[in-house]
């Protein structure tokens, strides 16, 4: 059976594209090329499935929510407040998997930050 290798990108529609671009490099380094590259260090992925009630995303009209690993949490959610981005306050601890956080782009999408254990 044919498989998929991994996941070849992350599209998301915006007011201003060019603006959330450079809130995603400003803020979280994501520096992609002219056509939008970006190349990842090697880690785990998780793909995993909701109940379309939960809250977990944020605001209940958000579908999807991009995951990003990061090597130090507290470091990065400092930083991301440095720049006045809206951080949730709390962050939780998950034995054996990390420890997680969150930011909201400027275009309302939440986006989760995850330092694996």
């Amino acid at each position: 059976m044919e498989h998929v290798l991994g996941i070849g990108g992350h599209f998301m529609r915006a007011t201003d594209p060019t603006a959330l671009s450079e809130w995603y490099r400003d803020c979280l380094g994501l520096d992609v090329d002219g056509n939008g590259l970006w190349r990842q260090e090697a880690g785990p992925t998780v793909f995993a499935t909701f109940e379309s009630e939960t809250g977990y995303f944020g605001s209940r009209t958000q579908q999807t929510m991009l995951n990003f690993r990061v090597r130090d949490l507290d470091a990065m959610l400092a930083q991301l407040r440095a720049k006045g981005a809206d951080v949730v306050q709390e962050t939780q601890d998950m034995e054996g998997v990390g420890r997680f956080g969150w930011v909201t782009d400027p275009e309302g999408n939440r986006v989760e930050l995850w330092q694996p254990a």
